[in-house]
């Protein structure tokens, strides 16, 4: 199988305005969220112990100890870095309003999330003499992954679609193509499963489960129940290529993406090293912006399309889907 490189400069960079304002507005209202439940817990400094519970045992008691300045100092910082490496994601890379959209969502989740965690610890340290009668922290952790999914997608919701950018050239001559007559129809169909990505999924899941129950601590069993929703929307799908052009779906039916058969510039396979090229295995952004729909590492589909961006998918028999889609797109110009 002949490897394609991947396109590492497109000359297409209309998806910049896009992408730099959303990473702005996304930053901002992370950073707000954060600061916001700094000064929140700040403003309680004289209903506070001198040493405030800054982390909790498995048994549910604090277990280690901090000023209240250094313990907010470290959740904004935290905070700031997080929101900074999501922005500089979508800044330079944003080239799909996929990637936006995660990027957005990301941004405000990780921003409630810390502000959730600093209200909510030390809400229950109010009054208190003795940081170490502080109540357990898993009711508040559960509220800090639930709570801020609410906004994480309405600020998914408020990223637009890519625009409808028709190509006006050819696909490329060097691309490969099925040999149709004009009034054949063809369909191309596979699934893809997980991988590596799959096993770690599991084992996170029944560690999350186990020292959830033994620990007693109820309410974090939200966190497994969440992972398990997440390992099923992103460790299969179903990748079709028909005259409309690429469908790839989850089999929960979400997420999914579609790329035109007139956005198509060329269709080609490549080996994907999934955790080397993406950083890891799902629905992922990679180097140059590009997405990657990779459960597994090995033969893969890539479609490069109009707006300089390009889509990856880890896929058996992608020599045959790639050809499909060539020829499909040569039809829809």
């Amino acid at each position: 199988m002949t490897r394609t490189p991947f396109p590492t400069a497109p000359a297409d960079v209309s998806w910049r305005p896009h992408a730099r304002r959303v990473a702005l507005w996304s930053g901002v209202a992370g950073l707000v969220l954060v600061l916001g439940g700094a000064l929140v817990a700040l403003s309680w400094r004289s209903e506070l112990p001198s040493t405030v519970a800054s982390h909790w045992g498995s048994d549910g008691h604090p277990n280690g100890f901090s000023s209240l300045g250094t313990y907010v100092a470290v959740l904004v910082v935290t905070g700031v870095l997080c929101v900074a490496g999501f922005s500089a994601i979508c800044w330079f890379w944003g080239h799909a309003a996929m990637t936006r959209r995660m990027v957005g969502a990301s941004s405000v989740w990780i921003g409630a999330f810390l502000a959730v965690i600093t209200v909510g610890s030390l809400w229950n340290q109010r009054g208190l003499t003795d940081a170490a009668h502080a109540s357990d922290h898993g009711g508040v952790v559960a509220l800090a992954i639930l709570v801020p999914l609410v906004p994480a997608v309405v600020a998914a919701l408020l990223v637009p679609g890519d625009p409808r950018i028709a190509a006006t050239a050819p696909v490329r001559v060097d691309a490969a193509r099925t040999p149709l007559a004009p009034s054949e129809r063809a369909v191309w169909l596979r699934r893809v499963r997980g991988g590596p990505g799959l096993v770690v999924g599991v084992v996170a899941i029944a560690v999350t489960a186990a020292a959830a129950v033994l620990t007693h601590l109820w309410p974090l069993l939200v966190v497994p129940v969440l992972l398990t929703a997440l390992l099923a929307s992103f460790t299969e799908f179903e990748v079709r290529v028909d005259a409309s052009g690429l469908h790839v779906r989850s089999l929960l039916g979400w997420p999914r993406t579609f790329v035109p058969a007139d956005e198509v510039l060329a269709a080609s396979t490549t080996t994907v090293n999934a955790f080397a090229e993406f950083g890891g295995w799902g629905w992922r952004v990679g180097r140059g912006g590009r997405i990657g729909i990779v459960p597994r590492s090995g033969e893969a589909l890539l479609v490069e399309r109009t707006g300089g961006r390009s889509l990856v998918v880890t896929v058996d028999d992608a020599a045959t889907g790639a050809a499909l889609l060539n020829t499909l797109a040569d039809r829809a110009r």
